[in-house]
């Protein structure tokens, strides 16, 4: 495969810098920090890294609340850290992909500021806006948890001011071509500075129309086209990436004819994983497998567990949605939004087998895998913390004060210090030289997969066997096959390994349980006794 496409088989970490770790001890994350964790991250396997938004900002939304597209947050340092940052990965054979937050800004930019001051300034022209806030009312609210209306009224302004998420955040107004130019520049401005790519945040939004629920319009795809088109015309090589929470056959015009995006989320697939896990069984996963079209040439999803956000559960039934809760956010201090903000560990009642799977299902299905930072040690949660903070905690290195993180008396957000999740007995410096850990799980995982090209890029082919909490599927590069199989159950699990026409061709051989393989003869098929939760890459390895 050519290098122009390594976006398709790569792995991408998901670095909150805030969270990382603290380089000049002021109790916050930071570039100088995180740079002297990169070993780390290169430790693991990875390809990428993919940094949550560094702007300057009143962090209200965490940084998507941008209030300078050309800067970087003075508590992650200055832009010749950010520049340190990117030679040092690349340095490392990293990519680096940075948020690109096109939808909105915050209410402290200084557009907005100068739109909403003096109508005549063409600033003004920037944002929506409307002297009744009674337009577009077919359009969802999509922060129901904060938010009343997509409307708020701007006493300064004298007008409504349109947004899609929190109040302050209005939307831009892509109608504007003048917009347009701005987000351009953005775009140049940064991979000039060297980034490998974009992760475009919240882009069904950019449009609205009277009679539609202002998602995924035609105009939105126009846009982003030109925006494809300047990153292959002047920065090829370089990767676009969507953040849609949208069904896959509504993500399908994101990918254009190859010529939009080049990775789409793949969201709905990610709450069947743990739907299926609870339920024992594995329905609900081929549901969405089977609604999920093919994509053009060049193309890729992008698949998670979790992520900075919510567990997301827009893309459920309502009555799935309140199973969800049910099953995985008994405390309503749990959920968020549509969602649910917990951790994977405390997700999977930190049990490894569970982990296991989750895992190993996201390295060996289709897509380019995203982990969290954190999860590859089985951090917890703090739902004591407002919205979505309780998975944003520091990173938990080792059993020192503020686990490593940091050294000043204070920390953004205090680290995880219970029983069960607790930095003195969960952090990298303990799990490094341990076989059983997370750590070294995750670590394994990857190296499984980087060792084998069809677990990366191969297709996919279901096997359905006799048990439904067994999930299993083929993958299939040329000549190189690898069967996958997950028990889903607490029960163990007899899966007969019934392939006649591969009969006589080699053995099949345990990817993930070192010793372990299986003849595969014309006479009697041999017996795959799966243990409750347990997890098997079958590799044929022909005579």
């Amino acid at each position: 495969m050519d290098d122009k496409h390594w976006y398709q088989t790569a792995v991408f970490y998901e670095l909150n810098i805030r969270a990382f770790c603290d380089g000049n001890g002021d109790g916050q994350g930071d570039f100088l920090g995180a740079i002297s964790k990169l070993d780390h991250i290169k430790s693991l396997g990875v390809d990428a890294v993919w940094i949550m938004p560094h702007y300057p900002s009143p962090l209200k939304d965490d940084g998507y609340d941008v209030a300078d597209y050309y800067g970087v947050h003075p508590d992650f340092g200055t832009a010749a850290d950010f520049k340190a940052f990117i030679d040092a990965a690349h340095e490392r054979n990293l990519k680096v992909i940075i948020d690109l937050v096109m939808n909105h800004t915050s209410d402290q930019h200084p557009w907005f500021q100068a739109a909403r001051t003096d109508k005549n300034s063409p600033y003004r022209d920037y944002y929506v806006w409307s002297d009744s806030g009674s337009e577009y009312p077919e359009t969802r609210i999509i922060f129901l948890d904060y938010e009343k209306s997509n409307w708020s009224w701007d006493e300064t302004a004298g007008q409504y001011f349109w947004h899609r998420f929190y109040h302050h955040q209005p939307d831009l107004n892509y109608d504007n071509p003048q917009v347009h130019e701005e987000m351009f520049k953005v775009i140049r401005y940064w991979l000039d500075m060297g980034i490998d790519g974009f992760r475009a945040d919240a882009v069904p939004y950019l449009y609205e129309r009277e009679g539609t629920n202002c998602e995924n319009l035609p105009e939105t795809h126009e846009f982003l086209k030109k925006v494809r088109r300047l990153i292959d015309e002047e920065y090829p090589g370089r990767v676009f990436i969507a953040e849609a929470n949208q069904w896959p056959h509504d993500l399908l015009p994101y990918f254009g004819d190859g010529d939009e995006f080049h990775v789409c989320f793949h969201f709905p697939i990610m709450p069947r994983l743990y739907m299926a896990l609870k339920q024992g069984n594995r329905r609900v996963i081929l549901d969405i497998l089977r609604d999920t079209p093919a994509i053009p040439a060049g193309c890729q999803w992008m698949t998670f567990l979790r992520n900075h956000d919510e567990l997301t559960l827009e893309m459920v039934t309502i009555e799935e949605r309140e199973w969800m809760w049910q099953q995985y956010a008994p405390n309503p201090e749990m959920k968020s939004n549509l969602g649910i903000r917990r951790r994977l560990a405390p997700l999977l009642d930190n049990h490894k087998g569970k982990w296991l799977i989750l895992n190993g299902i996201l390295m060996s299905l289709m897509g380019t895998p995203i982990i969290y930072y954190g999860d590859e040690i089985g951090m917890g949660d703090n739902i004591a913390l407002p919205d979505r903070h309780g998975v944003r905690t520091p990173m938990q290195w080792d059993s020192s004060q503020n686990a490593g993180f940091s050294a000043a008396d204070k920390t953004y957000f205090p680290v995880i210090s219970d029983a069960e999740y607790g930095y003195e007995r969960v952090n990298v410096a303990n799990q490094e030289n341990d076989p059983d850990s997370f750590l070294s799980a995750t670590r394994f995982l990857l190296q499984v997969r980087k060792a084998h090209p069809e677990l990366q890029r191969g297709e996919m082919e279901i096997w359905e066997t006799a048990d439904k909490s067994v999930f299993a599927y083929w993958r299939i590069l040329d000549d190189e096959r690898t069967l996958c199989l997950y028990n889903l159950s607490a029960e163990v699990q007899s899966v007969s390994l019934h392939f006649p026409e591969l009969a006589g061709q080699g053995k099949l051989i345990d990817l993930l349980h070192e010793g372990r393989s299986w003849t595969l003869n014309d006479n009697i098929p041999p017996v795959l006794k799966m243990r409750p939760y347990a997890s098997h890459w079958l590799h044929l390895a022909r005579r």
